[in-house]
């Protein structure tokens, strides 16, 4: 590879990043709080330290990837020295849930409130991992015809990786847990949260479903998820928002009412502590359609 650390594609429309691949080799780039209008895949090559994300903090080590949607806070605390690689991709770009059957990644990698935002990568997953990163910046380096739809292409295959380890490792947690009676009543939880999330926003709600008192599984929900039940509950119903503020032109006003805000302004006020943003702006900027792009290295 040339020394070149950082190669971007830029959306022509409006100047906006659409695809960056960059290498560093230090925390500047991550020390403060980010909220970002693209997804992030941060391969952490060498380094340890704290993950802030939303409303919870996580150890991460190296050989980490960590995935973050738009505009989900995250922040990198490294105990030293710390290098890796970095992905970003506007949806404008690549729409994973627009692509969600053919790679799968949406409430796996990205947009899962249950999972800490990264996936531990062993050696095979190394390997294809780096053979992607070779190639995408060797085709970042040279625009020609389709440059585009063949970074797509690797950028899927990315995707799919990733995808595939976390859910193992996923499944492979669970085994160890089966037959633990929290774990269960996690399970029921997160039925219990996807089924009436658009109706039911508070934390006693959901004790009440689950007959357990409000305490008892908010310590559970702490103790296994990392999280506190109101902020979980706060997450889904965000993880709706932005994708029907994507994906559809509903009204914000319909939206709001479809998950159970009868009051617009009371909706936009949640989901602005939420982001950080309205959802006006979470619509301007992360958009609907795809666009043509071209290479600003």
């Amino acid at each position: 590879m040339s020394n070149q650390n950082t190669l971007t594609l830029v959306n022509p429309q409006n100047g906006n990043l659409a695809f960056k691949i960059f290498f560093f080799e230090d925390n500047r780039f991550f020390d403060h709080i980010q909220r970002n209008n693209f997804y992030s895949l941060i391969w952490l090559k060498e380094g340890s330290g704290k993950l802030k994300a939303d409303f919870s903090e996580y150890i991460f080590l190296n050989g980490y990837l960590l995935s973050f949607s738009p505009y989900q806070p995250f922040m990198l605390l490294p105990d030293g020295a710390m290098s890796g690689i970095a992905i970003q991709f506007h949806p404008d770009f690549f729409c994973i849930h627009k692509h969600q059957q053919e790679v799968a990644c949406n409430g796996v990698l990205f947009n899962n409130i249950y999972h800490p935002p990264f996936v531990i990568l062993d050696d095979k997953s190394v390997s294809v991992i780096e053979m992607l990163i070779e190639q995408i910046y060797t085709e970042m380096q040279n625009p020609v015809l389709a440059q585009s739809e063949l970074l797509i292409s690797y950028l899927k295959i990315f995707l799919i990786t990733a995808s595939r380890l976390k859910a193992w490792q996923h499944a492979e947690a669970k085994k160890d847990t089966a037959n633990l009676k929290e774990p269960f009543i996690l399970q029921s939880l997160k039925e219990a949260i996807e089924t009436n999330f658009k109706k039911k926003h508070s934390a006693g709600d959901y004790a009440k479903l689950l007959n357990i008192t409000p305490k008892a599984l908010a310590k559970i929900t702490k103790t296994h998820l990392n999280k506190n039940l109101t902020s979980l509950i706060a997450e889904r119903i965000i993880i709706e928002a932005k994708r029907e503020l994507y994906l559809t032109n509903k009204p914000i006003k319909q939206i709001a009412y479809e998950l159970g805000y009868n009051d617009e302004y009371y909706f936009s006020r949640f989901f602005k502590t939420n982001t950080d943003i309205s959802p006006q702006t979470y619509r301007n900027t992360v958009g609907f359609d795809r666009q043509s792009v071209s290479v600003n290295n």
